[in-house]
């Protein structure tokens, strides 16, 4: 076994703390990776607070962890000791139901391993990425480009392929006017890639300060969604609209906002179901939609594209022992606009 440092939840009321754990030796095809930045996304304190319900305890969370390769397997090909290399949401799957042979992985019909807070194949817990290491399958990991600050692509691996995969899965693109709902995690992800698709991009908040940061990020306008006139002036334009929005809110508003045959895709995930007229869809033959995250193979497409591009996350870098205090800055929206772990911070020995 291999020993493990990192901070864990006993319990669905309890703060991070130091917690010392082992994970599995590495297999012939399994590397080992010293995770040098995990970041923070809303759905880790969702899960350590129990809000989803069935979170299994203690809980080391992150699924956003990028570092460096310092053991392989002997069947290791992809790999080589001193890659650079990232975990995301996913550490395994199934292999052989339609949804993963076609590459779809986060949607495998026998039930993805998640990062942490899941169940491996051998029924043994899994751990994330508040950690000093992990061990994962070749096969889930990505390569990651040097040329990339580190800290800030530790985010794509869930923030950015979050809104990377509906975007080009709906084909979002040059000449298509698209909306965004929410500036946070997510949205200013997704600005910065609709804008980087070519699309004409609006963004709908609640905040009239973040106009500034929104344009900045790729908005071509700015909207806040509590004016019912500024909103209502964008009526029947929208091909596409990506809700990033976790608290509940009114979806009919943004519907309306669809041309006929347009998409709203719903990313966020409110803890109250939402209401939805079924004639703000009829009548102009509307869909709403939902999308996880991507399979393994488009993750990787995204990390090259932002490669490529320049792209990578808006971050604010803390130690670890300020994970409990950023928790509470999540939940008030006072990050810009994703916390990023310096895993460099991590004791050497937990309490």
């Amino acid at each position: 076994m291999i020993s493990s440092l990192g901070y864990a939840a006993q319990h669905s009321k309890a703060k991070l703390e130091p917690f010392s754990f082992h994970r599995r030796e590495a297999g012939p095809k399994d590397i080992v990776i010293d995770i040098q930045y995990c970041g923070v996304c809303h759905s880790d304190i969702h899960q350590v607070r129990d809000e989803w319900g069935g979170s299994i305890y203690p809980m080391v969370p992150g699924h956003e962890i990028v570092g460096r390769v310092v053991q392989v397997g002997g069947q290791v090909s992809k790999f080589k000791p001193g890659d650079l290399a990232g975990v995301g949401c996913l550490v395994d799957s199934c292999r052989t139901c339609p949804s993963c042979e076609a590459g779809e992985e986060q949607y495998c019909e026998n039930g993805m391993v998640v990062t942490y807070n899941g169940l491996d194949k051998n029924g043994e817990p899994t751990y994330g990425g508040y950690s000093n290491n992990i061990v994962v399958d070749e096969a889930y990991a990505l390569s990651i480009s040097p040329k990339l600050d580190l800290a800030a692509v530790a985010p794509l691996l869930c923030a950015g392929i979050t809104t990377y995969s509906p975007l080009r899965h709906w084909r979002v693109g040059q000449g298509q006017k698209v909306g965004v709902v929410g500036l946070g995690g997510l949205g200013h992800m997704a600005l910065k890639f609709a804008h980087s698709f070519g699309a004409h991009v609006v963004l709908f908040t609640t905040s009239a300060h973040k106009k500034d940061d929104a344009l900045r990020l790729g908005a071509d306008d700015v909207v806040l969604s509590k004016d019912p006139d500024a909103v209502s002036a964008h009526a029947n334009s929208f091909d596409f609209i990506l809700d990033t929005v976790s608290a509940p809110h009114d979806l009919n508003v943004f519907l309306n906002l669809l041309k006929r045959d347009g998409t709203m895709t719903l990313v966020g995930v409110p803890d109250a179901p939402p209401l939805v007229q079924p004639f703000h869809l009829l009548m102009k033959r509307r869909s709403l939609a939902g999308s996880l995250i991507g399979g393994i193979s488009q993750t990787q497409e995204m990390l090259d594209y932002c490669a490529e591009h320049g792209i990578v996350s808006d971050i604010e870098l803390i130690p670890i022992q300020q994970v409990n205090e950023a928790y509470e800055r999540v939940l008030k929206s006072d990050v810009k606009f994703r916390f990023v772990i310096d895993m460099a911070s991590l004791p050497t020995e937990a309490d």
